[in-house]
């Protein structure tokens, strides 16, 4: 790490953990995706706070496509971040959208499995599944997303995440299931489904849990995994209640301020 990289990562990191919003990154941390991921460990390497778990982005296939990339990435998720069912988020100018997303409870023995992860050997570790929203936008005075070092290396561009009520994992099945994300008040509504993440949310938490293996990263609590979104990044056209549903897993609503 270079003095430059090290004076970037201290204004994000600040801006992240103050709520702040600074100028944007130079292109070097942002526009490939190898050296926002680099930059991005450098980030979470400096931050102190509890962990909640981690976030698959970048999990449209359409998106990875036309970004040309080959496969999402995953960031940590802080615990100061993570909300209870109904909470508030304020948000500002510089916040994309929301998304509605399937996340799993992954039980912290996980971190002592030594064996290539599948999606039938990973089951043993899920302990709860749940419906969650996500609340996505940048720490920088900047908008749209031009690559996907762009999200890496501003946290994932991870604002909140609000989590519905939990279920036991008892195996459900999350493909081709319906969902929708609404806001009542300004008669905003949009239809998604649980296929355009990374093929299927199962197949993106093994995405996720392969990648913690690779790099060796241990934890000791029991901790989240957010899959992507099922509605791709809904713009936030107004305040207010947003409310997720997912066929068969169930709801989750946050208000908008």
């Amino acid at each position: 790490m270079n003095k430059n990289d090290n004076k970037y990562a201290n204004k994000i990191v600040n801006a992240f953990l103050k709520n702040k919003i600074i100028s944007p990154l130079p292109t070097r941390y942002t526009k490939k995706l190898s050296n926002a991921q680099k930059f991005r460990k450098i980030c979470e390497s400096k931050i102190t706070k509890p962990i909640s778990g981690f976030k698959a982005a970048g999990t449209g296939i359409p998106v990875l496509k036309k970004l040309k990339e080959k496969e999402p990435f995953y960031a940590i998720v802080y615990q100061h971040n993570v909300l209870k069912n109904k909470k508030s988020v304020k948000i500002n100018k510089f916040t994309m959208g929301i998304e509605l997303e399937v996340c799993y409870l992954i039980k912290k023995n996980f971190f002592n499995f030594k064996q290539k992860v599948t999606k039938k050997n990973m089951k043993k570790f899920i302990s709860h599944i749940a419906p969650c929203i996500e609340v996505v936008g940048y720490r920088q005075k900047k908008k749209g997303i031009k690559s996907l070092g762009d999200l890496c290396s501003d946290f994932g561009a991870n604002v909140k995440f609000i989590v519905g009520s939990k279920k036991k994992f008892k195996n459900q099945n999350v493909k081709n299931l319906k969902t929708t994300i609404s806001n009542k008040k300004i008669n905003q509504s949009v239809s998604g489904n649980t296929n355009t993440v990374y093929i299927d949310p199962m197949n993106s938490l093994r995405f996720v849990l392969s990648k913690l293996q690779k790099d060796k990263i241990k934890h000791n609590r029991d901790f989240y995994v957010f899959t992507g979104s099922s509605v791709g990044v809904v713009p936030i056209l107004g305040k207010g209640i947003y409310k997720g549903v997912v066929d068969k897993i169930g709801s989750v609503s946050t208000k908008i301020n």
